[in-house]
């Protein structure tokens, strides 16, 4: 799955910390220390690109709340008045920490969907689910983490994080109805939850063991059974 992944060219070696930070590994290979790699690149980057990364380091480790303006500004090696040129909150670079982890996401699973049959597709995105829940440093869904610290359900990261479960949720459900799946809105909202499940399940568990419940469970959804 890993070299699969690596030859649809979507590693996502752009976005931060590579197979860490909430992010789907594609290589198969442990990262020591990915603060240390992400710093040797960093100090080149314009400020706002240095702020999004240092968010999404902290944020995804260490939680959103516990993480004010001023870690932030020294993490990126930025002024206050730099932070504020690009962010008018944090509230504001949270959801463009969000935004990158979204479109991470979709660069995994969207070629993966477009490239496969279909039960094919919904077997592979859930082997790098899986695969990405077995990595050293995985702390579950970046974007169940975050919602879980604003229980505003209109503030703009739940809005945010909405969004890219509505997005997973079609996926699956166009997927299922290529395959001619009797329900497939149903099963979609099944592998919803199963998608939410191995995030949790993941960093809570034993990953390893949870493997091959996770890909029996998505066969058994996506056969109708």
């Amino acid at each position: 799955m890993a070299a699969l992944v690596d030859r649809l060219g979507v590693g996502g070696h752009s976005g931060p910390g590579h197979g860490q930070n909430g992010e789907v590994s594609t290589t198969g290979q442990k990262t020591t220390n990915p603060k240390r790699q992400d710093s040797t690149v960093e100090g080149d980057l314009p400020p706002r690109e240095r702020l999004v990364r240092a968010a999404s380091r902290l944020f995804y480790y260490e939680g959103v709340r516990a993480i004010g303006v001023e870690r932030l500004i020294a993490e990126a090696g930025v002024t206050k008045a730099t932070f504020y040129r690009h962010f008018a909150s944090k509230d504001d670079l949270v959801v463009a920490y969000l935004l990158t982890k979204d479109a991470y996401y979709k660069q995994v699973a969207e070629p993966l969907a477009a490239g496969h049959p279909p039960a094919e597709a919904i077997d592979l995105i859930f082997e790098a689910i899986a695969e990405h829940a077995r990595e050293r440093g995985f702390r579950g869904s970046p974007f169940l983490n975050a919602s879980a610290e604003y229980p505003d359900a209109d503030h703009p990261v739940r809005d945010l994080v909405t969004t890219h479960r509505n997005w997973i949720r079609t996926l699956f459900q166009d997927l299922l109805t290529r395959l001619g799946h009797a329900d497939p809105e149903s099963a979609a909202g099944a592998l919803l939850m199963l998608y939410d499940g191995a995030m949790a399940a993941g960093y809570l568990d034993d990953s390893t063991a949870a493997y091959e419940t996770l890909l029996n469970a998505v066969r058994l959804i996506r056969s109708g059974s």
